[in-house]
C-alpha cells in the first residue's frame, strides 16, 4: 500500500501525517522485541488453567496456538513494513524543514499543549505577535505539505 493513500488531502493529511510520527516511532522501536517475544511464546508449552471447571479436550489446540501465533508475527511484520515506508516517506521531508518551521509545527501539533498555549509559545518564543505566529504556522505547514505532496 503507497503511504500517501492514507492522506489524501493535502492540508489535512500534512497535520495527519505529524500525528502519526510518534507512533510509527514507537513501531519501529519496539517491533523487533514484539516478534522476539511471539516466537518465545511459541516454543512454549500450554498448560490448562486450573478453575475448577471441567475442561473440553481439543486434540488441535496446540496447533491452533501455533497458527496463533505466526499470524500475530505477520502482522506485526507487516505494521513494521507500514512504518517503514511511513518513515523513508516523512523523515526527509521534516528533515528539510529549518529550526523554527520544525520548532512552530511541533509546538503547535505534536506537543500535548492547547491550541491558545501552542500559539503563546511560539509568540514567546519568537517575540511575535499572535498573527505573526499563525503565519509562521500556516507558512511551515504549506511548505511541508508540499515537501511530502508536491504542488
Amino acid at each position: 500500500m503507497n503511504v500517501l493513500v492514507k492522506y489524501f488531502n493535502k492540508r489535512n493529511g500534512t497535520i495527519e501525517a505529524m500525528n502519526d510520527y510518534g507512533p510509527m516511532q514507537t513501531i519501529l522501536n519496539n517491533t523487533d522485541r514484539l516478534i522476539k517475544e511471539a516466537y518465545e511464546n511459541l516454543e512454549d508449552v500450554g498448560s490448562p488453567k486450573v478453575t475448577g471447571l471441567p475442561g473440553a479436550h481439543n486434540p488441535k489446540a496446540g496447533e491452533a496456538r501455533l497458527v496463533s501465533g505466526l499470524d500475530d508475527i505477520t502482522i506485526l511484520r507487516d505494521r513494521y513494513a507500514q512504518a517503514k515506508a511511513y518513515m523513508e516517506w516523512f523523515q526527509p521531508a521534516w528533515d528539510s524543514l529549518n529550526e523554527d518551521e520544525q520548532y512552530v509545527l511541533r509546538t503547535f501539533y505534536l506537543d500535548s499543549a492547547s491550541k491558545c498555549d501552542a500559539v503563546e509559545y511560539i509568540c514567546d518564543h519568537f517575540h511575535v505577535e499572535r498573527t505573526t505566529a499563525y503565519n509562521k504556522k500556516n507558512k511551515a505547514l504549506t511548505r511541508l505539505s508540499i515537501l511530502l505532496f508536491g504542488k
